[in-house]
């Protein structure tokens, strides 16, 4: 439709005496060939004029064939060869667009158009439904021979062919297609053999133009770069985990060369530790540039939190983590910290490892995590994950886009504070037990964690609440992606009743209200909207799209409950205890609950802003508190 509008545009917009340089440029063409000795598109003519029903099948395979044969090739390398896909359309792309532009500065009549000429125009005397031989397209551009888009399409069907490998069956008939549409070109009057030269040349230079573009594979896509538009000093974007390790099989405690000697080893196959932002401009896409000179006392540094011989306690650690979750990550360096944290407890160390969101999403960083400590992917933990087909997802996005264009908003924007100041806490349980409380109630661990959210609020937060909380809550996308770097979550809105009830019943309305999460319309629309749709807005304007429909307008807080390592992890010999997940706050927002599934682990985190929640402590016991009473 976009190339459709171009054309309409150089139909509406032609340079001045067309039709007559049109001819001009016709006449010298056959000149050129007659000169050569190589005119032999009209004895190719006057022989078909006379042919009958072959008359009638070249005519139509002129008219149909081409447009046919491209779109199905599109259609076949969607579906059977997605990745390829990208850059296959924009060779097609840019070759009608070099097109275009030839017809519009440089239009030649076709040899049937040539008065004296001799060419019979064997299309409109065969009144071709398609072409201009019927009213459906009468008023087609007809000052448009050089280049031949009929032979260019063709020769664009073989090119893809042959570089994506299909069949060679399937090669050889497109090869046959491309001389068959050569020959019918030629023999109904409507080209020029120089016009099929011309399409060799638009063709190569379409498919170059792709490949080239496709190199710059340092280009932040949207869905990425969606978080550095929103972040702000008061609200930083990134996620990360708090690892804990047993420290007591060692003897020692880890060092900061331990930890450096781990990244190093792999810096060559993870460019997320070698690479920073490159300047944007309003109208230019963020990029990863190179970065080789590491700043490794700021990257990994080493934090004691003993006193006087004595570990600091959990609690030094929570305060610790929240400054760091305060902090901006500069943006003149790698946007990554590996912190290793010392004297927490007895035979207990920590590290806190921070990613910004623009380098991968919460799953994404927790495979960084693990891929640091040589252990497997998370694509173990996660499965086989089942990505819906073509025409479910076509039917979903349109379901889920006037889902969320019909979506509530919050009813009132909650307290936050003018300052990046965080109160963090953690709970640990077992996992085994969350699922058999879920099974117990005909619900899923993610409403007991929104339920355990809803009411741990009602006790502890400052000021009055709204009767319901808009709650985010992060989906995967059923995509596959290298080493999970980037991000595809999707965010599904809940509301969450805060009224005064029994807890058993608030969980009974959650499970009622979180069914959105598992139709997948929702999170179909939200990807679409987040990666495809953004990816073709402007920097400027995308910007301005990020930071209106992501924080406090829209939902009021975040819960996300993610997978993480289900064996035992180790970190350069020290054993890992469990990991807790480290998330923002959105802007506008005062509160983040995640969990990660570690280990047998139900591992939980808070961040809250201290303007709505000023100890997350308190949250922490009154949220297992309600697990007992709903128990």
């Amino acid at each position: 439709m976009a190339l459709f509008a171009v054309y309409l545009l150089i139909e509406a917009k032609p340079l001045p005496s067309r039709e007559l340089r049109a001819l001009d440029s016709g006449a010298a063409i056959l000149w050129l060939e007659r000169a050569l000795h190589l005119d032999f598109e009209l004895p190719m003519n006057q022989w078909l004029a006379g042919q009958g029903w072959l008359r009638t099948l070249a005519n139509y395979e002129y008219a149909v064939t081409y447009i046919a044969s491209a779109l199905i090739l599109l259609v076949w390398v969607y579906l059977r060869h997605p990745g390829h896909y990208r850059q296959v359309r924009n060779s097609f792309a840019w070759l009608n667009l070099l097109a275009l532009l030839c017809f519009w500065l440089f239009p030649v009549a076709p040899p049937r158009m040539l008065p004296g000429a001799g060419f019979a125009d064997t299309v409109r005397l065969g009144h071709t439904v398609g072409s201009w031989g019927s009213p459906l397209v009468e008023n087609a551009n007809q000052l448009a021979a050089m280049p031949s888009l009929h032979v260019g399409w063709a020769l664009w069907v073989s090119v893809v062919l042959a570089r994506i490998s299909g069949g060679r069956a399937v090669q050889a008939l497109s090869a046959v297609h491309v001389l068959v549409t050569l020959a019918v070109i030629l023999a109904t009057g409507n080209h020029y053999w120089l016009d099929a030269a011309g399409a060799v040349v638009v063709v190569a230079a379409g498919v170059m133009i792709a490949d080239v573009a496709r190199r710059e594979t340092d280009r932040i896509p949207a869905s990425d770069a969606f978080f550095l538009h929103v972040e702000t000093p008061d609200a930083p974007q990134h996620v990360g985990g708090l690892i804990m390790l047993d420290t007591s099989r060692a003897g020692t405690p880890p060092t900061h060369e331990v930890a450096r000697a781990a990244i190093t080893a792999k810096l060559a196959e993870r460019p997320e530790f070698r690479k920073r932002l490159g300047p944007p401009t309003r109208w230019r896409r963020w990029r990863w540039v190179e970065h080789a000179d590491i700043d490794w006392s700021w990257h990994v540094p080493v934090f004691d939190l003993s006193r006087d011989g004595r570990p600091g306690g959990m609690g030094a650690l929570h305060r610790l983590v929240a400054e760091l979750a305060g902090q901006q990550l500069p943006r003149d360096r790698p946007l990554w910290r590996f912190c290793v944290v010392n004297g927490v407890e007895e035979d207990v160390a920590a590290v806190v490892s921070l990613v910004h969101h623009s380098v991968a999403d919460g799953i994404g960083t927790i495979n960084l995590m693990l891929d640091l400590f040589s252990s497997p992917d998370l694509t173990s933990a996660l499965g086989e994950v089942k990505r819906p087909g073509p025409l479910r997802q076509l039917a979903g996005g349109v379901l889920g886009i006037a889902q969320l264009a019909t979506d509530s908003r919050p009813q009132t924007r909650l307290p936050v504070s003018d300052s990046p100041a965080r109160e963090f806490g953690t709970l640990k349980l077992d996992l085994e037990w969350m699922r058999r409380l879920a099974r117990r109630h005909g619900v899923r661990v993610t409403d007991l964690l929104l339920a355990g959210t809803a009411a741990a609020l009602r006790r502890v937060a400052k000021g009055p609440l709204p009767e319901k909380l808009l709650v985010s809550v992060p989906l995967m996308a059923a995509e596959q992606r290298a080493g999970m770097a980037g991000n595809v979550t999707a965010a599904v809105m809940v509301e969450v009743p805060m009224g005064d009830m029994a807890e058993t019943d608030r969980l009974a309305a959650i499970a009622k209200a979180s069914t959105r999460l598992r139709t997948g319309t929702r999170a179909i629309a939200s990807r679409f909207v987040q990666h495809t749709v953004a990816n073709l807005m402007p920097p400027v304007f995308h910007a301005w799209f990020a930071r209106t429909v992501y924080g406090g307008r829209f939902f009021n807080g975040t819960a996300s409950n993610m997978p993480g390592a289900s064996w035992q992890v180790t970190f350069a010999g020290y054993p890992l205890i469990t990991a807790f997940p480290i998330i923002p706050i959105a802007p506008g927002t005062p509160f983040v609950v995640g969990v990660l599934g570690w280990y047998g682990s139900f591992s939980m985190s808070v961040a809250t802003d201290p303007a709505f929640v000023d100890d997350a402590e308190a949250f922490v016991k009154e949220f297992r508190k309600v697990l007992d009473e709903v128990a």
